[in-house]
């Protein structure tokens, strides 16, 4: 409130005050966001940003450094669900920037905040390598190693198996690589059919991928 008072003569008049208003914007800001992993061809849930300040309107917009996830290079607001890509053997990381703006209902008062970052993992399909089809003599032990293109620093590629066909002894309910001792006690060549399946680990997200078929035959 603002009040002028003329002075002439000696004699000072004081006349009617005005009123007007200052206001202050907070800074710009956006809540943290956690991490995210999933696998590649699963849906990443919309991503919503959030802020602590109260009042006004804060837009968000947002930059991508890895596109290939299947996400775009910029955007503006919530990032909506899309399916997340990686079509290479190993875990992709996207940075995502989101810089938040404070009052974007006029452009001169527009408070830019403090920028801040979270990565989208997304994790490779699981992936055995298809194995040989073997052959034994009754009473060998069959030896199966299983191996994968997969990589990743804190990465692990687990292995599950299923047997069909001729019994040859051998025990599905011990996981990963095949390490046991098969049998014909009959005149003809038993051959079982053995299914391996990948799962594929990082980041706490588990990811399965497609079996491998392949034979073992014990003469």
């Amino acid at each position: 409130v603002v009040t002028p008072t003329y002075t002439n003569d000696g004699v000072s008049c004081t006349g009617p005050s005005k009123e007007f208003t200052i206001t202050v914007n907070p800074t710009a800001q956006v809540n943290d966001i956690d991490p995210i992993v999933e696998c590649n061809g699963s849906f990443v849930d919309e991503v919503i940003f959030t802020t602590a300040n109260t009042n006004g309107t804060t837009l968000y917009n947002w930059e991508n450094d890895t596109p290939s996830i299947g996400l775009a290079a910029t955007g503006a607001g919530n990032i909506s669900s899309f399916q997340a890509i990686n079509t290479t053997n190993d875990p992709v990381v996207a940075t995502i920037t989101v810089t938040p703006t404070y009052d974007v209902t006029d452009p001169l008062l527009a408070c830019e905040g403090e920028e801040i970052t979270f990565t989208i993992t997304v994790n490779p399909t699981a992936q055995v390598d298809q194995p040989g089809n073997y052959e034994y003599c009754n009473g060998d032990t069959a030896t199966v190693d299983f191996t994968t293109s997969n990589g990743g620093v804190d990465s692990v590629t687990t292995y599950t198996w299923t047997v069909s066909g001729d019994d040859i002894g051998l025990d599905a309910s011990i996981p990963e690589d095949i390490s046991q001792q098969v049998t014909n006690e009959t005149t003809d060549t038993l051959t079982a059919t053995v299914v391996v399946t990948p799962t594929y680990t990082n980041d706490g997200v588990s990811c399965t991928g497609p079996s491998k078929e392949f034979t073992i035959t014990v003469n």
